[in-house]
């Protein structure tokens, strides 16, 4: 069984579509957030996961934070750290403490429009198709290696809320996959650290094209 601590700032929809996939192989050992009034705690506790905050306000430095989010971390020694929403940026040597280990999704097709304020970049920059990614963390922000993406089409008319709710439908669908390949092993990396997916054969792995699995 991999243990799974998943980090939240808000309400972790992405946390809650990990939580009912009910990936086998995979318990969720805890969730912490880093504001107390974040909404995805009480769904949690409503699935009996164990629930913590390390309010990052409490915490005189980004160091110090980091540090203490570590320790609740690891007081449940998890196989993997999820981040579904968390709206901190991490110190290098948090990143390097989890490396491998870490995933993050990001709300466009990486390498395009890193940062914040994606779906405005998308629309800005006039594009055609735009996107979710989940990847492994590293110290340069939303750079690390690709596991799983999905695309969705910018349409006619199309606003940030419009685009972001059809980008969010498929970060609900691929973050579970993506979870789901790292707890049966599948995951590995090529040379040059792009990331394979063992027993993929129809199609380039990491694409929901073909389907993600059932």
């Amino acid at each position: 069984m991999k243990k799974i601590v998943i980090l939240i700032s808000g309400r972790g929809s992405n946390m809650e579509a990990i939580v009912r996939a009910q990936i086998p192989g995979a318990a969720i050992a805890a969730v912490i957030a880093n504001r107390p009034d974040a909404g995805g705690l009480e769904f949690a506790a409503s699935h009996r996961i164990p629930t913590f905050v390390v309010d990052h306000k409490a915490y005189p430095s980004r160091d110090a934070f980091d540090a203490a989010l570590a320790d609740a971390i690891d007081a449940h020694a998890p196989d993997l750290v999820v981040l579904a929403g968390f709206m901190r940026v991490l110190t290098d040597a948090f990143v390097v403490r989890y490396s491998g280990r870490l995933l993050n999704i990001h709300p466009s097709l990486l390498p395009s429009f890193p940062g914040l304020a994606t779906h405005r970049k998308a629309l800005e920059a006039g594009v055609r198709v735009h996107g979710a990614t989940v990847h492994f963390v590293t110290p340069a922000l939303d750079c690390g290696p690709i596991v799983i993406q999905a695309a969705v089409p910018v349409l006619p008319g199309d606003d940030e809320a419009r685009l972001a709710a059809r980008v969010l439908a498929q970060e609900h669908r691929i973050y579970p996959q993506a979870v789901r390949w790292f707890v049966d092993g599948r995951l590995g990396f090529a040379d040059g650290g792009a990331v394979t997916v063992r027993g993929e054969q129809d199609g380039p792995a990491g694409w929901t094209v073909p389907p993600v699995e059932a």
